[in-house]
C-alpha cells in the first residue's frame, strides 16, 4: 500500500496527471489478460507476472504497476487501459 502523503505528490511522468490506487476489480481485469499472455506494457513487453496493485492515471487510460510496494513510474512500464 502506498502512503497517502506520497500518493498526493505522485504524478504521471508523461502527462503530470494525478494518480489514484487501482481498485481490486481493475487489478483482477488486468490479471485476467496477464494470464492469457496478451497484455503488453507501453514499451511493448509482454507482462508475465500478475499485479497485486497499481496506480491509475486520472483519465483512467494508464495503469502504473506497483511491485514490492514500489510504484514503477516509467512511461514504458505503464499499461494501457483503453
Amino acid at each position: 500500500m502506498i502512503d497517502e502523503t506520497l500518493l498526493e505528490i505522485l504524478r504521471c511522468p508523461e502527462t503530470m496527471q494525478p494518480l489514484r490506487m487501482a481498485d481490486s476489480a481493475l487489478i483482477e481485469k488486468v490479471n485476467t489478460k496477464v494470464k492469457t499472455g496478451t497484455l503488453k506494457n507501453i514499451g511493448g513487453e509482454v507482462i508475465e507476472e500478475p499485479l497485486t496493485s497499481g496506480l491509475v492515471r486520472e483519465d483512467e487510460k494508464i495503469l502504473y504497476p506497483i511491485r514490492d510496494d514500489i510504484p514503477v513510474m516509467l512511461i514504458d512500464e505503464g499499461i494501457s487501459l483503453t
